[in-house]
């Protein structure tokens, strides 16, 4: 696989979404944002989750934003699972198929290549790929 240009982390495309959706409503500027204590321990906590979590390249996170797909909690979480379990199972290039699309993941770099939503799939073709995970 070739070298990624960059690579977002799950939690900031689920950040990004949620701006995009505060703009679409009008919700901008000082009323967008509200100040919290944050612990320490928190901090870290999320830090580690996302060194964990899935990344997504420059064109996942492109193809995330063009078909509307979001990045919820419950997404990432069986995202997360799904990689885990084919990795268990020594999986390189995975497809991860589930209600809200399908998701190509290299496995060894814990990285969302590209996605697509559940209409794109019905005609395409799916190359490279060694492993599904149904989710």
């Amino acid at each position: 696989m070739s070298k990624m240009n960059q690579i977002t982390n799950a939690g900031a495309l689920k950040l990004q979404h949620a701006s995009a959706q505060l703009q679409t409503q009008g919700i901008t500027g000082a009323g967008a944002n509200t100040v919290t204590k944050v612990q320490f321990a928190d901090v870290l906590q999320k830090e580690a989750d996302k060194a964990q979590s899935v990344q997504f390249s420059k064109h996942a996170v492109q193809r995330v934003r063009e078909r509307g797909i979001e990045m919820t909690d419950g997404l990432l979480k069986d995202l997360n699972q799904a990689v885990s379990k084919a990795r268990e199972k020594g999986a390189r290039d995975v497809v991860i198929i589930g209600e809200s699309g399908a998701f190509i993941v290299n496995v060894p770099h814990n990285v969302v290549v590209t996605t697509m939503s559940g209409t794109e799939m019905r005609e395409n073709i799916f190359t490279n790929i060694d492993s599904a995970v149904l989710m």
